[in-house]
């Protein structure tokens, strides 16, 4: 019995111990929650505490990425120098980034639009530790430093580019630019389509409806096959009342590019005959009685009707005199393209970018936007001529043509030529 009753005590013991370490475990995890709740709201409490937020703020604010880009591209007026003074660097720096663009003689001429990508490192003293320029539509030329090295080294990077040639061709119902819009024709490609037939085409009067067109033109296409930049016309046909007016891009000396037509004629003049693309004339040259003024008077340039913000078009390379407010001609430019022509721009909305007195202007190059500023009853362009300082009819002018190939260049032309024509018949063999 005594036996018996020893068993019984020592299987209640390891029942009380087992409910002795239960209690034990539970008091623990009461004691641990309690401790951790307690943390977390001396923490929260402590994030809440309005000074630390300030503190917390402004060591947030004073934070800055130790890598930066700075992205430009250049425009009219700009040169290598001016670009880089406007970088936030030393004098010591500015020197060598220029004198290692002016090594490269693919950088030798400035154009506008050309790309500018610098990459600063705001810890270095000598903070930019490369940049890029481009050189073309495919290409850039890379400037980097090598470990420890003070000069740049450079390095050509081809961009992952597909190019495209495009052919596309209709009839003109209403406008050539609403017509090529409709194809998807990129804006620059018809800007620069009416460039080389403003010299002998006035879009108003001489495109009539039913009128064609042909163009074969490059174009770049990403990894993803969309479209990211456009390049060169090769060739362009204008047809106007079954008469063909065709173009041939052709190199006919080292980087020396011009169109010409099928008998080797270039089509370039000294001034376009019209600056404008889509206008309509909507007052020649010559005695007027004026909207505004209600008395006859000279009218002394040529009026293109056009809705505000169409591009304008310097009708000739040269240099800016003016770029400001004109009286009556409201925002007026005004460019003097040799010692006998200048040109002026009239009644503007704005001018385009980088456009002021004194830089120098490319032939086709967007210069301003139609407007109705000034003494102007309607958003048009008031267009003027002046030969050796006497206002001319425009529309009348008479100006001598560009090269003529001749000899071996006619031959290497006609060469040139053919290869084209049959591109031209296979891209048409593939739309068929």
């Amino acid at each position: 019995m005594k036996k018996l009753r020893l068993n019984s005590l020592k299987e209640y013991s390891i029942f009380l111990w087992l409910v002795l370490i239960a209690l034990l475990l539970i008091s623990s995890a009461i004691i641990y929650q309690n401790t951790k709740v307690d943390q977390s709201l001396k923490i929260k409490s402590a994030i809440g505490n309005i000074y630390l937020k300030k503190i917390f703020k402004e060591i947030t604010n004073n934070l800055e990425p130790r890598y930066t880009t700075f992205n430009y591209v250049s425009k009219a007026g700009d040169t290598h120098q001016s670009i880089i003074n406007n970088l936030d660097i030393e004098e010591s720096e500015r020197k060598i980034l220029l004198n290692s663009i002016l090594r490269e003689k693919s950088l030798k001429v400035l154009r506008i639009n050309q790309k500018f990508t610098f990459k600063f490192d705001n810890l270095s003293d000598q903070k930019i530790i490369e940049f890029k320029i481009q050189t073309d539509k495919k290409n850039e030329l890379l400037f980097y430093k090598p470990l420890g090295k003070i000069d740049f080294m450079t390095k050509k990077v081809t961009k992952n580019f597909t190019k495209n040639i495009v052919y596309k061709e209709t009839v003109i119902t209403t406008s050539l630019y609403d017509s090529a819009i409709n194809l998807g024709i990129k804006p620059n490609i018809i800007i620069e389509f009416a460039r080389l037939y403003g010299f002998q085409v006035d879009f108003q009067r001489d495109v009539w409806k039913n009128d064609s067109f042909q163009i074969i033109y490059e174009e770049y296409l990403n990894e993803d096959k969309k479209v990211v930049d456009t390049g060169e016309i090769i060739f362009a046909n204008l047809n106007l009342q079954n008469n063909d007016l065709q173009l041939y891009k052709y190199e006919y000396e080292k980087d020396k590019i011009d169109y010409f037509d099928e008998n080797g004629k270039s089509i370039k003049k000294t001034l376009m005959k019209t600056p404008i693309n889509g206008a309509r004339l909507s007052s020649p040259y010559g005695n007027r009685k004026h909207p505004i003024l209600g008395y006859t008077k000279m009218h002394t340039g040529t009026d293109f009707a056009a809705p505000t913000g169409t591009p304008i078009m310097a009708s000739g390379d040269g240099k800016v005199t003016k770029a400001g407010w004109c009286g009556g001609g409201g925002n007026c430019v005004k460019i003097k393209h040799n010692n006998t022509y200048q040109t002026v721009y009239a009644h503007m909305s704005k001018f385009g970018r980088g456009i002021k007195k004194g830089v120098r202007v490319k032939q086709g190059q967007v210069i301003g936007y139609v407007g109705s500023t000034g003494l102007s009853t309607g958003p048009h362009l008031h267009y003027e001529v002046i030969e050796n300082g006497r206002k001319i009819n425009s529309q009348k002018l008479k100006l001598p043509s560009g090269k003529i190939l001749k000899g071996d260049e006619r031959k290497n032309f006609e060469v040139a030529k053919i290869k084209i024509d049959v591109l031209k018949s296979n891209l048409i063999s593939k739309i068929n």
